[in-house]
């Protein structure tokens, strides 16, 4: 996926295939979300900026790895969505089942770690927020935008497999990790709502 061409990945998903579907798009959007915030980071540097050097610079390495995992994880998203359609084409009983109930739990990580990974780049949209150049901060709005689809995105995501997950632990972890998505979508529509405010200022 990480040497398909835009177009070709859009008439994928647009097509009649399983995957990929919503959760590959989630990890694009936590993937898009990093790249903005590096490309923000990257021009807050020089001596006008100094004294933010060390903070710009984690900035940068932590969007970069975030943006590489990113892309990683919408393989992941797509590999296990395609064994839950493997398992669901198995011929009906028990094993049919476990096996649906496995490729599901599998299914949920994926979408799981994109909304851990985009609640952490909310975090960083609200550091360079302030300190950040001025004349991108609508990329840090954009940015915090689409950490924000990503966590909407992930979280609906996992939900859908959450009734074939027999686990009742593995059920609880997986919503565990999803209990701040409000809040943390919350921080970033308050993050464009500073962007937005500085505009009409």
């Amino acid at each position: 996926m990480r040497d398909t061409t835009i177009v070709d990945f859009l008439s994928t998903l647009a097509d009649r295939v399983p995957a990929p579907g919503g959760g590959a798009t989630a990890a694009l959007h936590a993937a898009q979300a990093a790249a903005l915030l590096g490309m923000v980071a990257r021009y807050t540097t020089g001596e006008k900026y100094a004294e933010h050097a060390e903070t710009v610079t984690r900035v940068i390495i932590e969007t970069d790895e975030a943006r590489t995992r990113a892309l990683e994880l919408a393989e992941h998203d797509t590999a296990a969505f395609t064994a839950v359609t493997d398992a669901y084409r198995l011929p009906k009983g028990e094993e049919r089942t476990l096996a649906i109930a496995a490729a599901l739990v599998d299914a949920a990580e994926p979408p799981a770690e994109v909304a851990e990974l985009a609640s952490r780049l909310v975090g960083l949209c609200e550091t360079l927020l302030p300190i950040g150049n001025p004349n991108l901060l609508t990329d840090v709005a954009a940015a915090a935008e689409a950490a924000r689809a990503a966590i909407a995105t992930a979280r609906v995501n996992v939900e859908v497999n959450l009734g074939g997950i027999r686990d009742d632990r593995t059920r609880d972890g997986l919503r565990a990790r999803l209990a701040d998505a409000d809040d943390t979508m919350a921080r970033a529509e308050r993050v464009t709502a500073r962007v937005r405010e500085g505009l009409t200022a």
